[in-house]
């Protein structure tokens, strides 16, 4: 591993200082931010436009740790997984979800995970480290190569829904959407992404006062607080009162809608009572549900609940005119599904 810096780890202004200083012009930081986040270069020897003596500067001086594929796995129905390889050599995995209208990258943002969700794979690693903002970049940018390339499409949407709790990573996840917007990198819509965070109050409040255009995505699984507790012990300490307070303060600044993520288990969430309960929050706070199926993780404790009991979510939902929807997984016969994301690779 390269002891030297990785250049996309400076801004524009930090760059061009340091080339100011050693007699180089600082136009050339606008020349060598357009091939390293514009054209994604994985080399200085890429910059063609770049006088020799500054290529050898840069390669003296910088790296640039782009990610590598380790392993990718391509399901029945499209959906590609891909486990790829840090500049450390740690893993994680990203995954391209097709759809008939849209292609989407689920992108990760942690090396394990922060929080302790007893039926997510992922839960069951331990957090490492958190992404880089060039890893999430980069992550964004092979699965739109790998949609040109396998269905002709460029990439459409992204979900921070993979490996790690984005806003346990805050100011790098921020970073590369960013990037990912900005129009000297990607140029991506704010609105074409997602942010999904199992909920931490504080951190929902500051990316409200941020003013940011993404949208938030919530995974609840149960509106009643022992029960999710039993099922994401983290609430203990941000239970569902401060949540609330949290995703109205956000409904507040942002006018922007909250979906929550539902996965319904049978013995754990499936009684009329976790329904009406899920009812009263969501008259709340203006929010939709999108009801999940469940990706099994080879734990006996977690079942999906029976077609019945999400029929009657839904009902109940549609007829106190809250919006739900039944999302089917994508990517099971791979583990690239929610909650699967483990690195078995």
């Amino acid at each position: 591993m390269s002891s030297k810096k990785d250049i996309r780890s400076l801004d524009e202004d930090e760059l061009k200082e340091i080339l100011t200083i050693n007699s180089f012009k600082s136009f050339r930081a606008n020349q060598i931010f357009h091939w390293i986040w514009k054209k994604s270069a994985h080399s200085f020897d890429e910059m063609s436009n770049l006088p020799e003596s500054l290529i050898k500067f840069l390669k003296d001086n910088f790296v640039i740790n782009f990610i590598k594929v380790h392993r990718m796995q391509k399901s029945s129905d499209g959906t590609i997984k891909n486990a790829i390889k840090l500049f450390d050599g740690y893993i994680v995995e990203c995954v391209l979800i097709p759809t008939k209208n849209r292609i989407t990258a689920c992108v990760s943002s942690q090396v394990g995970c922060s929080l302790n969700c007893k039926f997510c794979a992922t839960a069951k690693l331990k957090r490492m480290r958190n992404l880089n903002p060039d890893e999430i970049y980069d992550q964004v940018v092979l699965i739109h190569q790998q949609s040109i390339e396998h269905f002709q499409r460029p990439l459409t949407n992204i979900v921070f829904m993979g490996m790690g709790e984005p806003l346990m990573n805050y100011n790098n996840v921020l970073s590369s959407i960013g990037k990912i917007t900005s129009k000297s990198g990607l140029g991506m819509s704010p609105k074409r992404i997602v942010v999904s965070t199992s909920g931490i109050p504080k951190m929902i409040k500051k990316i409200a006062d941020q003013g940011v255009k993404f949208k938030l995505a919530v995974s609840l699984h149960s509106a009643i607080d022992e029960k999710r507790t039993s099922i994401m012990p983290f609430n203990d300490k941000m239970n569902l009162g401060e949540l609330e307070k949290a995703l109205k303060y956000w409904y507040d600044k942002t006018k922007k809608i909250i979906t929550y993520e539902y996965v319904v288990w049978k013995g754990i969430n499936d009684r009329d009572e976790d329904i009406a309960a899920l009812v009263k929050l969501c008259k709340r706070i203006p929010s939709k549900v999108n009801l999940i199926q469940y990706n099994s993780i080879d734990d006996p404790g977690f079942v999906q609940a029976s077609d019945d009991v999400i029929a009657k979510y839904v009902k109940t939902l549609d007829s106190n005119k809250i919006k739900a929807t039944i999302r089917k997984s994508r990517g099971q016969d791979i583990d690239a599904a929610c909650g699967q994301l483990a690195n078995k690779s």
